[in-house]
């Protein structure tokens, strides 16, 4: 059912409450200052634009939903958030695919939009429009034709300013269904013309590496793990251990656990 909703944060924890559905499962706030972010949602039929806009330095550790085509972009002239080590630039999208777990860094202020859909209706889209095999690769850097991008854009950022504007166009079934087309039309379009771009050959494995660690410090949060525990737990050399940190979090894994810690503890 098509709907569509904006939002003002003043807290961390209650922003990433409202991402949780497109998969992020933790927030941490990397800097001192009044945490100030904007979220702007138009769920469609079969997918989901959304738009943020903050302003502190932040890791968000998200796991792509089941099934599932996750898909950002830049917008506006603020650097882009780092998803697991790979930094995007204007004119480029970031995929995740169903399942894919990666953490997104930011360095500031940022903006950014996602689209989200199903990734097995977006498979039959791309081969009924193209009439072909049609496989988005998982946890990658794409760059599409400009043109194709463009219109991506366009059509993402009408939606996101007519709900900013409170217009009620998209009670309109048919309205809704017919720029949930345009958008799809687009991607196949950004994917099909496009090219990726090859990641380092240590990426897909530093991502996993963090990934598990992240999925440790979920249950052991509340005791102490030293280094030597933490990657005897993980199976990695220490050394590997903390490159993969610094690359995928910016920071080490001694700096982040404290600061996990001192945020569920509420301490600055």
């Amino acid at each position: 059912m098509p709907g569509s909703v904006t939002w003002v944060f003043g807290e961390p924890k209650d922003f990433q409450a409202a991402l949780r559905e497109d998969g992020v499962l933790s927030l941490l706030v990397t800097a001192h200052g009044q945490f100030r972010a904007r979220l702007t949602q138009v769920t469609l039929h079969n997918l989901r634009l959304s738009a943020g806009d903050e302003l502190l330095p932040r890791i968000a550790f998200v796991v792509a939903p089941a099934d599932t085509l996750l898909i950002s972009f830049p917008t506006g002239n603020r650097p882009p958030p780092t998803w697991g080590g790979l930094e995007t630039k204007v004119g480029e999208l970031i995929t995740l695919g169903p399942g894919q777990r990666v953490h997104a860094r930011t360095e500031g202020p940022c903006r950014w939009g996602t689209i989200r859909l199903p990734s097995v209706d977006f498979s039959q889209y791309g081969r009924a429009l193209k009439g072909a095999e049609f496989v988005v690769p998982n946890v990658t850097r794409w760059r599409p034709q400009r043109s194709a991008l463009r219109r991506l854009r366009h059509f993402h950022q009408a939606a996101i300013r007519t709900v900013e504007s409170r217009s009620a166009v998209f009670a309109d079934s048919e309205t809704a269904h017919g720029l949930e087309q345009q958008v799809i039309h687009a991607l196949v379009e950004c994917f099909a013309k496009g090219a990726a771009i090859e990641a380092p050959p240590t990426a897909h494995k530093y991502q996993d590496v963090v990934s598990r660690f992240e999925a440790l410090l979920q249950t052991e949060l509340v005791r102490s793990l030293r280094i030597a525990e933490i990657c005897a737990a993980l199976t990695v050399p220490a050394r590997t251990f903390r490159i993969a940190c610094e690359e995928q979090l910016g920071m080490g894994p001694t700096e982040y656990v404290r600061r996990r810690r001192a945020q569920l503890l509420g301490r600055p």
